[in-house]
C-alpha cells in the first residue's frame, strides 16, 4: 500500500484501507480491496459516490463508490460458487505509479494475474475536477477469449424517485425482472409506468453520452463513456432493498447506479496479445 506522489498516500476510508488524494481541486479515496474508488469529490460539490453505512468489509465485496466487475459481469455463465460480478472486486490491488498534473492526479493501479484467467487487468484514474476512470484488460494467453465488464457506479442523489436520466430515448434494453426486451420511451424514471419504482436494465447499442439530472441534490453529473456498447441502470427499489443485507432500509432513496459497461449482448472477443479499453468520464455541474 506504498505511493511516490505527494498528492497520494496511504489511509482509509470509512476504516477501509484506501489510498487518498487531497488536492485543492478534489478529494479521492480508492480501496486497496477491490480497487474500488470509493469517494470522488470536486471541490465545491458534495461526495458524488455513494457508499452504504452498512457495507460488509473486506475480505466481502464492498457497497458503492465504483466496484469494478471483471472478468465477468453478474454471474454471465459462472459457476454458483464464483464470486458474483468476478474475483477484481475482492482481490487486493497493487499500488503502480502516480503522476502530477496541473489539474489532476493519474493514478496507475494493477490486479495480480489470477490462475482462473489469461486476462490482466490495470486500472489508470485521471482524477481532478474531472474524473477519467479506464480499465485495461490485456490477453496473455493463446486463444482467443470473450469476457463482460463493468464499472459499476453508485451515484449519490438527493432522491432517487426525482432523478431522471437523458441519452437512453429509444434505446433496447434487456429487463432482468421480466427476462424480456423493451424500448426506451422518453428519459430513464425509476417510477416508469410499465414496472414502477426499480430498474434493472442492459440498454443495448447505448450512445457515449448520458445525463443524470438530480433536482433535489441539484446538480447533474455527466457520463461519457468509451469502449462500450451496453448501459445498465440500476436500483432495486423499497421491496428489493429490504432482500439486501449489507443496504440500509431508506438506502435505495439515495442512489442510482449508472454503470459503464460491455455487458448483455456486449461481449468483448481478444485475440492473444490484444487488448480493449472500457473507460468513463465524469463531471458535475450545478443544477
Amino acid at each position: 500500500m506504498t505511493s511516490t506522489s505527494a498528492f497520494v498516500k496511504p489511509g482509509d476510508f470509512n476504516g477501509i484501507p484506501a489510498w487518498r488524494i487531497d488536492t485543492p481541486n478534489v478529494r479521492a479515496a480508492i480501496s486497496v480491496h477491490g480497487g474500488q474508488l470509493l469517494g470522488w469529490q470536486p471541490a465545491g460539490f458534495d461526495e458524488v459516490l455513494w457508499c452504504s453505512s452498512t457495507t460488509r468489509r473486506p475480505p466481502q465485496a464492498i457497497r458503492g463508490g465504483v466496484p469494478v466487475c471483471w472478468p465477468y459481469f453478474g454471474r454471465d455463465g459462472q459457476s454458483a460458487e464464483a464470486p458474483q460480478h468476478g474475483h477484481a472486486r475482492i482481490s487486493t490491488w497493487q499500488f503502480v505509479d502516480a503522476v502530477e498534473e496541473d489539474d489532476a492526479v493519474v493514478l496507475d493501479l494493477a490486479l495480480p494475474p489470477d490462475p482462473r484467467t489469461p486476462l490482466r487487468l490495470r486500472q489508470r484514474l485521471r482524477i481532478g475536477a474531472v474524473l477519467e476512470q479506464t480499465l485495461i484488460t490485456t490477453h496473455a494467453g493463446t486463444a482467443g477469449i470473450a469476457f463482460t465488464q463493468a464499472l459499476h457506479s453508485y451515484f449519490a442523489v438527493g432522491d432517487a424517485r426525482q432523478v431522471s436520466v437523458s441519452g437512453v430515448d429509444g434505446l433496447r434494453y434487456a429487463d432482468k425482472f421480466d427476462g424480456n426486451e423493451h424500448v426506451q420511451a422518453g428519459d430513464w424514471h425509476l417510477d416508469e409506468p410499465r414496472d414502477p419504482g426499480r430498474s434493472d436494465r442492459i440498454y443495448e447499442d447505448a450512445s457515449a453520452r448520458f445525463v443524470l439530472t438530480d433536482p433535489v441534490g441539484r446538480r447533474r453529473i455527466t457520463l461519457e463513456t468509451r469502449g462500450s456498447r451496453s448501459l445498465v441502470i440500476w436500483n432495486p427499489g423499497e421491496a428489493g432493498a429490504a432482500a439486501i443485507a449489507d443496504l440500509p432500509a431508506r438506502g435505495w432513496r439515495e442512489f442510482l447506479c449508472v454503470e459503464t459497461a460491455n455487458a448483455g449482448a456486449d461481449v468483448v472477443r481478444l485475440a492473444p496479445g490484444a487488448e480493449h479499453r472500457l473507460g468513463q468520464r465524469l463531471s458535475v455541474s450545478p443544477l
